[in-house]
């Protein structure tokens, strides 16, 4: 079956994909060798064409797991089934060009940047009418440089956000159609989404010092400790930015974390960046107000942070110190803002507990694998290591009750408390709750942040609720 209708040119990156090939090779080739965003420099001034060839050959690009606009390709593929001629024409290098149409099936011939040159704006305009010759084309793309495309078409279908692109299709030049992708206010809640406000609930471990010095009727140290959890905040999103920034193909492999913004292209790869940076800024600008210590201790949880997301977290059980260090480190930090020293037996409770529920975080991302013996993308751990997870992760959970249970019998309770005795409550009530936390995990049914899960589960609300009364009863 053939189609009357003249050849169909589609771009690529923004009109068939929800990202930029171009970024996406730069964080593979970044990750795999953090030099490379030097080398960039060097590659930039020989040219846009040899930029684009360097990060193809050092990237790793899971084309099937990409984020396509399912309206754009649900277009190609009626064109396809038509008849009609359709040529991927795009400025990403045509290596990867020619790996997304041969995953795609619907091309019948690929044009793309080579070492002849960048093929984007006046550049593609003259190859595809040396190809189909003046207004003997359509064409689809999503940008201002596809204008000069469009100026010489038949017909134009545009991709288009908040920016009205189809109003700048030159006269003369039908809009045959508008694919609408997210506007303004979308991008906007992507960004507040990509910053995980809802992590920030993990920072309040800066005011468990505040809370054990008994000091939270002093509104100069209140204020103090509330300065580190904004310090704090900032810190973590930009953590949690450049994780989900080096973590795309797996997290584009993961059921649930593949529709974060980042990884479904709702959120630009640059956007994502440039938030990163403010969060950075912010943080740091907020932590100088602080002691000197705190900033010492901020910077080291930032550097462990990037660390993590750059080669620890792929390190079985090294990857689960590191989650435990970092809670701990926020208790550690909100001592030094407070110049509050934090006891040896808050940092041991703190230690086995976190440490437990990280490997809480691993277990329940196991039970997901549908085959035991697949290791979970990005880490590493496989499904038969679910056994020996539980009985790590169990035995630092009742390790953090004996530690509270030794604190309670210790001086030191009984120099901070009037009624020690009722802390004796404390060790059931933790008991409960990380069993229970254990137990789920166990039958499939926890959420992959044991922290978020605890934010939206009545009986851990009741539990804390518990806890509080017990220690104000101790007091």
């Amino acid at each position: 079956m053939s189609s009357a209708d003249p050849p169909l040119y589609a771009d690529l990156d923004g009109t068939i994909l929800s990202t930029d090939l171009l970024y996406e090779s730069f964080l593979s080739a970044f990750k795999a060798s953090p030099w490379v965003a030097i080398q960039c420099v060097g590659w930039t001034l020989q040219g846009r064409a040899r930029l684009k060839e360097e990060l193809a050959a050092r990237a790793s690009i899971e084309v099937a797991t990409l984020p396509y606009r399912a309206p754009v390709l649900a277009f190609l593929r009626e064109e396809h089934a038509r008849g009609r001629r359709i040529v991927l024409t795009t400025a990403s290098w045509v290596s990867l060009a020619e790996a997304v149409a041969k995953h795609l099936g619907l091309f019948d011939e690929v044009m793309a940047t080579t070492r002849e040159g960048n093929l984007k704006g006046e550049a593609k305009a003259a190859r595809i009418v040396a190809r189909s010759g003046e207004k003997g084309f359509d064409y689809i793309g999503d940008s201002a440089a596809d204008v000069a495309v469009w100026r010489r078409s038949r017909e134009a279908y545009v991709v288009e956000g908040a920016g009205r692109l189809s109003a700048r299709v030159p006269q003369g030049v039908p809009v045959k159609r508008v694919f609408r992708k997210g506007g303004a206010r979308e991008l906007l809640t992507a960004a507040l989404r990509a910053l995980r406000p809802h992590q920030w609930s993990k920072n309040l471990l800066v005011f468990v010092p505040l809370v054990a010095a008994h000091r939270v009727t002093e509104v100069a140290a209140v204020a103090t400790s509330v300065a580190a959890f904004v310090s704090f905040c900032l810190l973590a999103s930009a953590a949690y930015l450049l994780n989900d920034l080096l973590d795309l193909p797996a997290d584009r492999a993961h059921p649930r974390k593949r529709l974060r913004p980042l990884a479904a292209g709702e959120l630009p790869i640059p956007a994502g960046a440039v938030l990163l940076a403010l969060c950075v800024a912010g943080g740091a600008i907020v932590a100088c107000a602080l002691p000197p210590s705190f900033q010492v201790t901020m910077a080291a949880y930032f550097l462990l942070t990037v660390a993590y997301s750059m080669s620890l977290k792929r390190v079985a059980i090294l990857d689960l110190v590191s989650l435990a260090l970092l809670y701990t480190t926020r208790i550690v930090a909100g001592g030094f803002a407070l110049a509050t020293p934090v006891s040896f037996w808050l940092l041991a409770f703190a230690m086995f507990l976190f440490f437990s529920l990280a490997l809480v975080k691993r277990y329940a991302e196991l039970v997901l694998l549908e085959n035991g013996s697949d290791p979970v993308p990005g880490r590493g751990y496989a499904g038969h290591d679910l056994e020996v997870i539980l009985a790590i992760g169990s035995a630092s959970a009742m390790v953090s009750a004996l530690v509270l249970a030794l604190y309670i019998n210790g001086e030191s309770a009984k120099n901070l408390y009037a009624r020690p005795e009722m802390l004796w409550m404390l060790c059931p009530i933790l008991l409960y709750w990380i069993s229970r936390v254990w137990l789920l995990a166990a039958r499939g049914k926890m959420h992959d942040d044991p922290i978020v899960f605890a934010l939206r589960d009545r009986a851990s609300y009741a539990v804390a609720g518990l806890g509080a009364l017990v220690v104000y009863l101790a007091t």
